[in-house]
């Protein structure tokens, strides 16, 4: 079901097989996206093809500086014939939540959005409302240059799963995509994988063995962006700020089921640890002023990271 459904994504997008890959894993682990990217490189477009091939309620929030919490979690409407207020529910009751350009909205838009994604319900006046299961914030966002964009709170950036950098496609992906728009050429997606599929994949995933000594590899991992020097790193002491919390670990073992389990395999690897390593750590390492200064990248300490801790 799941190669189904990247196929049937693959008959819209053009290229992007990665973030693809990522968004299904994300279905199955039930961990929100944050996709970025410059404009025009489809982030939008794959997460709706997505969402076209499974039979999951999809709504999309365009977010800017004016909106308000109450366009994303809903609010309370007064009825002048009863005399009482009524809940108008909003567009964070569904299972897919896209998210578009969410740091351009304010921060108590990502305030309301923040109980959303990690207690899964939210509150409307004296109300508090579960939202449905599964549900995914599955978010896009232009690098923090670009104008009008806010940088997002710490707090929220660590309840995404995944951080996927979108990048240009190649020359042959680029010609395929202009062939397409030029001939309006947009097949009608088949849906490819329902609710039960997910659910059954979830299963197959909690039961996926992770040994000891790869949960400890998942330890190191994550300790050494804490404490560089510590770990025989002191080349990158000054260039982390705050490293990769707690959540980081649980993800980063959450992924690397999900990763083994795509590959057919009943037990975790440090390979597939690797695989999906930087889009776990790449947006929970904060970089300190030298690191800006100097253009080293978070992603770039994690793969120096990666290639330096000792693998089981």
């Amino acid at each position: 079901a799941l190669e189904r459904a990247a196929t049937e994504v693959g008959r819209f997008i053009v290229g992007q097989n990665k973030v693809v890959n990522r968004l299904l894993m994300a279905l199955i682990a039930e961990g929100h996206v944050l996709l970025e990217g410059l404009p025009g490189l489809a982030k939008t477009s794959t997460v709706r093809a997505l969402s076209s091939v499974t039979d999951l309620a999809f709504k999309r929030i365009q977010f800017t500086p004016d909106l308000l919490p109450a366009d994303v979690i809903g609010t309370q409407i007064y009825d002048p014939k009863t005399g009482d207020f009524k809940v108008r529910k909003g567009p964070v009751f569904t299972n897919l939540l896209l998210a578009d350009e969410i740091n351009r909205a304010p921060a108590k838009v990502q305030s309301a959005l923040l109980e959303a994604m990690q207690e899964r319900q939210v509150t409307i006046g004296d109300e508090t409302f579960n939202l449905a299961k599964p549900f995914l914030v599955l978010a896009t966002q232009n690098p923090i240059e670009q104008e009008g964009t806010y940088p997002l709170p710490e707090a929220q950036v660590d309840r995404f799963l995944f951080k996927i950098e979108v990048g240009y496609g190649n020359k042959t992906e680029e010609m395929e995509i202009i062939r397409r728009m030029a001939a309006q050429d947009e097949p009608e997606l088949q849906k490819a994988i329902d609710t039960s599929a997910l659910l059954a994949a979830k299963e197959l995933m909690r039961k996926v063995h992770v040994a000891d000594k790869v949960r400890a590899y998942i330890v190191d991992l994550v300790m050494a962006t804490r404490d560089p020097a510590g770990h025989g790193f002191e080349d990158l002491a000054g260039f982390i700020s705050v490293g990769a919390s707690p959540r980081a670990g649980i993800s980063l073992e959450k992924a690397a089921r999900v990763n083994a389990l795509m590959a057919g395999r009943t037990f975790v690897t440090p390979q597939d640890i690797k695989d999906v390593g930087a889009d776990i750590l790449r947006h929970r390492v904060l970089l300190t002023y030298e690191a800006e200064a100097e253009d080293v990248t978070a992603s770039a300490i994690c793969d120096h990271i990666f290639q330096r801790v000792d693998v089981p």
